[in-house]
Parts: structure tokens; sequence; C-alpha cells
């Protein structure tokens, strides 16, 4: 199904008019618009899409010929007694009974294409969705609402796949597992994310009744997964991504925590212990906790809490992984309306959004600052205005269920049972500085009490008014809101959505909608440098971009008030200069006053307990979970991620990620370290050989300050020798590079590994880096170890499969990969959400969009 070309006449003169930047047009370009020619036909043929749905759910939908030649299935629950207003629920499949994929698409496209008739061909249809058509797309185009990514890319389009994550059951058993895994599959295929609980696999060793063996192990099925994913990858552009979740009390708890250390090992994942209150007491008191084979119940043997709980740090503090989720908090809170239904033991890929086995998310995020008037700094919330864009976006949300193409009839079932929907937030950072607010002070935590609390209960009465037109959700009945049933926890409703809120990552439609402050994080940066095409295409080829071509991108709100206030006595080029030289930040610009440099904080100069600390404001109010960035800098230490994992557990969060900046490098050069050592491993001094003459190679690689001259000398056992020099001679620069061969000469005739050594030049930084992309030259010690390891390559000490040294050290230089965006190039990018690849603020580029 084409995009719609253009409103009903009868409606053009209500559309908003659509304001966008270059940055955000390039990013649409590149994200959503494909065949449409523009990005005004874009949202329209959104809106008009997500408003069929209006039929659909109208009590004329059948008379109309909704159906005609469709097969659905149709199940009703009787209205919620006693409630004289409410009404009762129809849920209308489309995929039941349906077991082939291609089956379930042929009917799923001759559903949409008789909504187009009805709406051709009825004015009260045609009436109906014009109103809505209008109505989501002036929502949209003031960028005051957008829905996450799926919904953008797919609405109106042959796919019609509009979630963007799915959770999938694990159960102990072989036909489960592969019917998981193809389930996983098409999911990928068709640009969802899945999350996985595999805490309910038998361990490694545990009998297995029908061969007679013993169980490969949980972790083992682990990687099926995460290969399957590599396989799905191959067919598309858009990356799958996964959650895997194991319980604190599955044998293989161990292994779990330390697998991401190893090569190769679950590079589609992000991985989480799930943990509960009773982990907690016993890490606070230092006592053991039993572990349980899941199989049996059985006890599989005890350990100590607290040395789990190390084991998490340290490797978080290491490599980012694991992370955490509260599965007791998640399903004793909102996140589980519908505990009859079972247990939620996994999240998406992200986190924010935990789910029960087969349920998708469907996520929106309303622009914070949209809804903030005056002049900035000085600007107050217009609560009436948010309260209507509320309504709107939970409409919106669950039309988006009824339009929705399903991957499996399964996920159908349970979508139309929930309705499950998750209206967030985007933009947190200019609201604050809209109002004057430093983004890390009491005031802020505050307000994002006040903000969530009336987003959250105007969520639930937009709901409650949507279920009085169209009926409860189809499993109300026995959920926490039903007060006859065995789970009702004091709080009568009948809302339309079982769970309504969610604060998501946001990342690209954040970037969409012109915003530099993603979810509730600070800004990634005030002042930094951008290319265009032509300086990045001069610099993938090891070229100097002319300067022209070059420019420091500014956020706008500082930019702003930079010029009301002549930039503070400086040029605007020198003060643009400072502030990306200082890291991005304003804080610690002198000219720049205190109460300036308050406002505009980037990540990392807000303290890793304010991180947490406003985590847990908006996730006191927000139904399902909280996605926050806990960026911690690279001089952390265990012991501060021990803090803060304490501290999130303390303070309510559903679940924690860290990220310690160059902890996702630092990963690559931990793997290298632990491979096995195809260098020679002798202590013992080195002689160089007997042998008559010298073995040397030479290589010359452009740097910064020129090009940089290496020769290795070496023999049978490995290099002993390395020269380094740089022209012109006698600069400090040349003679520090002499003496870095020196030093590297000394080390390798005590014996030193040279493998070993590849790790630490390759982490070393400078100020005039060289290249770009897979081409980059960091430094000159950075040079120095690309000369290293092609030296050891062409002589054969990494060349080894079998050892996997080779891949090691192969590895050791992709670290320089995870700094930049693999698409643009640009260094502008940040790990956000635990994910093991950065997310662009330039192009929207993340793993999984």
């Amino acid at each position: 199904m084409k995009p719609t070309k253009s409103m009903p006449k009868e409606a053009g003169k209500k559309v908003q008019k659509l304001q966008i930047s270059e940055n955000q047009l390039k990013v649409i370009k590149d994200k959503y618009l494909r065949d449409t020619p523009t990005a005004e036909d874009w949202l329209l043929g959104v809106a008009h899409n997500i408003a069929l749905a209006e039929i659909i759910l109208h009590p004329s939908a059948e008379k109309w010929g909704v159906y005609d030649g469709i097969r659905r299935t149709v199940h009703s629950a009787a209205a919620p007694a006693p409630a004289p207003d409410a009404k009762a629920t129809t849920m209308t499949l489309f995929h039941e009974g349906l077991f082939e994929a291609g089956d379930r698409d042929k009917n799923f496209v001759a559903l949409l294409a008789n909504l187009e008739k009805v709406v051709l061909k009825n004015p009260e249809a045609a009436r109906l969705v014009s109103t809505w058509e209008v109505r989501f797309y002036n929502l949209m185009a003031s960028w005051d609402f957008l829905p996450n990514s799926p919904t953008l890319m797919n609405a109106g389009r042959e796919l019609q796949q509009l979630s963007a994550c799915y959770v999938l059951p694990v159960p102990d058993s072989m036909e489960a597992i592969t019917k998981a895994v193809t389930a996983q599959a098409l999911i990928q295929k068709s640009g969802g994310g899945t999350g996985f609980s595999f805490s309910r696999l038998r361990p490694k060793g545990d009998l297995v009744k029908k061969t007679q063996g013993v169980a490969s192990g949980a972790l083992s099925f682990m990687q099926l997964f995460d290969k399957m994913t590599d396989v799905v990858k191959q067919g598309g552009t858009r990356r799958g991504a996964n959650m895997g979740i194991l319980h604190y009390t599955h044998p293989e708890i161990k292994d779990f925590i330390t697998m991401k250390t190893q090569a190769g090992v679950m590079e589609n994942f992000n991985v989480s212990v799930g943990i509960e209150a009773p982990f907690i007491s016993a890490v606070k008191e230092d006592k053991e906790y039993d572990l349980k084979n899941p199989r049996t119940g059985e006890l599989a043997g005890k350990v100590r809490a607290r040395e789990i709980f190390d084991m998490m740090v340290e490797y978080a503090w290491k490599t980012g992984d694991p992370g955490y989720v509260v599965i007791d908090r998640i399903n004793n809170s909102g996140s589980n309306p519908t505990p009859a239904l079972g247990q939620i033991e996994s999240t998406n890929p992200c986190g924010e959004q935990p789910l029960l086995p087969w349920e998708p998310c469907n996520l929106g995020s309303l622009n914070l600052g949209n809804f903030v008037e005056g002049p900035v700094g000085e600007g107050t919330t217009n609560f009436e205005k948010l309260e209507g864009a509320v309504h709107a976006s939970i409409r919106f949300l669950d039309d988006v269920i009824e339009i929705n193409n399903y991957p499996l009839p399964e996920i159908e079932a349970m979508a139309k049972g929930n309705r499950r929907i998750g209206l967030g937030v985007m933009g947190w950072a200019e609201m604050l500085v809209k109002m004057g607010i430093p983004f890390d002070s009491p005031a802020a935590l505050e307000f994002a009490e006040k903000l969530m609390r009336f987003i959250n209960e105007k969520s639930l009465e937009a709901s409650e008014q949507l279920s009085r037109e169209r009926g409860v959700f189809p499993n109300w009945k026995d959920s926490v809101y039903d007060p006859a049933g065995p789970h009702f926890r004091g709080q009568k409703s009948m809302p339309r959505n079982c769970a309504r809120t969610t604060i998501a990552p946001t990342g690209t439609i954040a970037i969409a909608a012109g915003l530099q402050g993603g979810g509730i994080e600070p800004f990634f940066a005030i002042a930094y440098t951008r290319y265009n095409a032509k300086a990045l295409d001069a610099l993938k080829h090891n070229k100097a971009p002319d300067q022209k071509d070059v420019f420091v991108e500014v956020n706008p709100l500082f930019k702003q008030m930079a010029e009301e206030n002549d930039f503070w006595g400086l040029s605007k080029a020198d003060l643009w200069k400072k502030i990306n030289d200082n890291h991005k930040s304003v804080r610690g610009v002198s000219e720049i006053p205190p109460k300036v440099q308050r406002l505009f904080p980037t990540a990392h100069d807000v303290s890793v307990d304010f991180h947490i600390q406003i985590q847990s404001a908006f996730q006191k109010y927000t139904d399902n979970g909280v996605s926050k960035t806990i960026n911690l800098p690279n001089s952390a230490t265990p012991d501060d991620v021990r803090k803060a994992y304490l501290m999130a557990y303390e303070l309510g969060c559903k679940g924690l990620t860290v990220y310690r900046d160059g902890s996702k490098s630092q990963q690559v050069l931990n793997i290298s370290a632990a491979a096995p050592a195809a260098a020679p491993a002798n202590k013992k001094k080195r002689e160089p050989s007997d042998a008559y003459g010298v073995k040397s190679e030479y290589y010359q690689i452009k740097t910064g300050y020129g090009p940089l001259h290496v020769h290795i000398n070496y023999d049978e056992r490995g290099p002993y020798q390395v020269f380094t020099n740089i022209p012109p001679l006698g600069t400090e620069i040349a003679g520090l590079t002499t003496v870095l061969g020196i030093m590297l000469s000394k080390y390798l005739a005590e014996g030193g590994d040279p493998i070993k050594i590849l790790k630490h030049l390759n982490s070393v930084k400078g100020d005039k880096p060289q290249g770009f992309g897979e081409k980059r030259i960091d430094s000159i010690p950075h040079a120095v170890s690309v000369a290293l390891r092609e030296h050891l390559k062409r002589t054969g000490w990494i060349d080894d499969e079998k050892t996997g040294s080779r891949k090691a050290v192969d590895a050791l230089l992709e670290f320089t990969k995870l700094n930049h965006c693999p698409k643009c190039y640009s260094a502008n990018v940040a790990y956000e959400s635990g994910c093991s690849e950065p997310s662009c603020k330039d192009c929207g580029y993340s793993k999984c969009s």
C-alpha cells in the first residue's frame, strides 16, 4: 500500500504548517521518506494510515464492508459489572488460524484495501478518517508527538509492521526453543527487536531423559539466538537487537555475567541479571543464597550473594554488561497489570519496556519543550495544551494496535488482549532550559515528578474515556483493576489500555523532531564540529577537508542565548572553539556566566547520583519502565558502579545499565589480553639472533604530524627492535617519537609480548587525528600499533585462526569504529541504554534502526 499523496480537500485548510531544519530533513530523508516526495507527504501518509483504524473500531465497520472477503475471528468480553457506562469489548483477530506468514500478509493487505475502498465510497467513513487524519497529522507536524520509528517507517507501506520490540518465551523443551528461534527470525526479518528470559532452561550437565544425555545449558542456547540474528541481518539493512535475561538463582549465573568478555560471543545481545529483593538483602547481609535447577526446582548449590553482585559490578565496569532488572518490582507494579496471564520475565532490548511473553511494545513520545511558553529561561508549562496532546496521543497509540500487521498470531492476540501502550517524553533538557531550571538541580527533580504524574494521570483519563467509547481491554477480568478478582490492588479503573506510559530512548525520533536532548537525557554536546558530505568524502580518503566544508554545530537554545549576550565578549568563532575544545561543554568556560553554565550541562557534566535520581523521579509515575543512560567517566572505579547499582535499587528503579566512558572499547582490549598469546611469552632477556644479517621490515604511515617511519627488526622468535621517527628532526614531536621506539625495543628485549603492547598503543588519542572511519589514525602511538600489527600478521605470529589470536588482535583496532558513527563517520556519538554500538547525534544511526 502506498502513502497518501495529499490531505482530503475539506481538511486542507486545517493542516499545521511543517517547520523543519536542514538536519531534521536530512535524517528524515535517510530514515523515513523512501519513495515519498516530501516530509509533509510522509507524515500525511502515516496519519492517514493510523486514522484508518477508526473505521475498524466503528460500530458500522461490518455494514460498511470492511470485512468483505477477510478471514477474522471475533472474541467478545462482557462489560465489567457493575459499570453502567462501560462498554462490552470486542476483539477482532486477523491472524488467528493462519499458519503461513504469506497467508497472514495476504489477508491483512486485503483488509487495508477494503478500508481504502470504504473511505472512497462511504461519506461518513471518509469524514471520520479525515477528522482524525488531520488531528494526527497536526500532532506530528507540530513535533508535539512522534510514534516510534517502525510506525514512522512502515505505516501505509507494504510491511505495515508498527512495533519496535517483542518479548518471546523460551520454555525448557527443544520444541519450544525452536519455536522461539523461528519467531525471532520472523520478527527480526520484519525489523523488530526481541527480548528473552533464559531462566527456565535447564543448566549445563542436567539430565535429558529422552536421550539419556546431558543438557548443553542455557548459555549454549543463547548463542543459537545470537547466531540467528547474524543470519537474519544479512538479508536486510536493519540489524536485529536482543535482550537476554537470566535469573540470579540460575546455576549458570557466573558464566552468564562473564560471557560477553569473550570475542564474538553474544554480540547481538544486551544482557541483564534478573534480581529480586531477597538477593539485595543477601548482598547487604553478606549471606549465601540457593541456586536452583529450573527444571526440577531442586537445590543446585549455594553461592555468596556478594560474590555474584561483585561480579556484576566488575564486568559492568569493564564492558557495560550486564545490567540488571528488578523482576519482583516489575511484577508488583503497574508494569504487570494482568498477572493472571503470567509473570513478566524480560524486557525489550533497551530495557524500558517490560513485557509478557508474546507481547509487543507500542511507543510514542511527547516533545516537552513544545509545551513551554514565554522567553527562554523564564518559560512556564502550558498544562492545558499538554493535556490535549496526551489525549490525542493515547488515541493514536490505541489505533496503532488495530492497524498493526503483527508478525505472529500469538503476538496479535496478546497485543489486542492487553492493549498495552507506552506514551513517554523527549526533550526534557530543552524544556528545563526554556524554564530556566538547571538539569542537575533539586528543582528539576521536583518538577520531573510533578510533570510525569500529570502525564500519567491524564493518560489514564484518556484511556478510560476511550474505554467508554470502545470498551475496556479484553483481559480486564482478573486484572489489577478488577475489584472482584484475586489480583486487585485497590484502584478500580476501566481503562482501554492495561498500561499507558513508558519512557523510551527516542534517539532517532528526537533528532527527527529537531531535538538535542533525547528522552530524559541531558544534552550530548553544546558545540561540536560537523562535516558536510564533501568533507566526509575527503576524510574517508585520508585527505584533509577544505575548511569551508567543516563547520560547528551549536545547540540552538544556547546559540540564541549567546547571540542575545553578544557572545560574552568573545567572537562567535572563539566561543564555539572554546566549547568544542572543552569536551563540547560550557561548564568551565570562564567567559560564560555561571548561571548559563548551570543551564547547559552535557551528559558527562551530570553526576552519576543525579542521573539515577532523575531516572527514579520519572519512574515514580511511569507505568512501565524508564530508559536512562547512566554515564560514568573513564576514571570511575568498580566501587562507583557498585554505589550506582545499590542507589538505583534503593530509589525504586526497575532496572539499571551503566556506561563507563571507553568501556565498550576496553571490552575489546580485555578480550585481546585474555586471548591465547601467539607470540613467545618468554620473559627471559632477548638477544638478537646470531644468524648473518638482520631481518627488517619498513612501514610508512600517515599521521596528523606527517609521515611516520617505522623499522621493525625481527628473527624467528619475533620482533626485538623498533625504530620510529617522524620529520622534521629536532622537534619535540620527533624526539618523543624516537624515544617511543627506544622504549618499545627495551620492552621487547626484556621478553615483552608484542601482542599485549598493541592494546596500550592502540588506546592513545592525540590532538591531530588523521583519516576517518576504519583508516583513522588517532595518534603517533596508534600508528606504531598499526605497523606492528601488520608486521605480526605478515610474519605469521597472529595468522593462526585456530588460536584465536589473529581475531583478537584484529579486534584491537575495532575500538576506533566504536567511537565514530559507522554510517556517517561522525564523532558525535553516545552510548545509550546499554547498546553495544554508538548512537549518532548527527544522522540518527543506531544499532537497531
